[in-house]
């Protein structure tokens, strides 16, 4: 079973398409990312100077307290909302490079079983349990990509899971610190 020059450049090929998808892939998660700290950056920037603002116009001591509780649940919620950004870029991508990866093994798969096949064509007169352990071989590598995808997405829920939840308890911390906050 020798491989033939046009299939060496057929693979060598494919997989020179693969790494340029999964370049572009990356290439666009950073982008995002660059989008999203641009957009925070600008818009902190912003509330910066309407903060410092406010902080110039305080005549008492009350006032600055209720400056600081006014300021409190706004931050806590734009560095929620840009954690679930983050997290929604991350998981995106990820889905995007299983999803690559997926459809990788699977053309992997038909390949190697195509060459099973051939092999078993030429395969000498009583080499059955060779051939047996071959297959069995492969299909054990199957069930392994596929046992380990469904616990990276099982993971990838739980954390998601635990995202929301941490929100929802900051979210509510944030807004009993700013009621408490208001009320001195």
């Amino acid at each position: 079973m020798n491989l033939t020059p046009e299939q060496i450049a057929a693979a060598q090929k494919a997989n020179l398409e693969t790494l340029s998808g999964l370049t572009n892939q990356a290439l666009q998660s950073i982008e995002k990312l660059v989008e999203l700290n641009m957009h925070i950056a600008k818009q902190s920037l912003g509330d910066s100077m309407t903060n410092a603002k406010k902080a110039l116009e305080v005549k008492d001591i009350q006032q600055l307290l209720a400056h600081q509780a006014e300021a409190v649940q706004p931050m806590a919620e734009k560095i929620m909302a840009y954690s679930r950004h983050l997290y929604e870029l991350a998981h995106e991508t990820q889905a995007s490079f299983t999803k690559s990866a997926e459809k990788e093994l699977q053309a992997g798969q038909k390949k190697m079983n195509a060459l099973v096949e051939d092999w078993t064509k030429n395969a000498p007169a009583g080499s059955d349990a060779a051939v047996q352990a071959m297959k069995q071989a492969i299909a054990s590598a199957s069930n392994v990509f596929e046992t380990s995808q469904k616990a990276i997405k099982q993971a990838v829920e739980v954390a998601q899971s635990n995202l929301s939840s941490a929100t929802d308890t900051v979210m509510k911390a944030a807004d009993t610190a700013s009621k408490a906050a208001k009320k001195k």
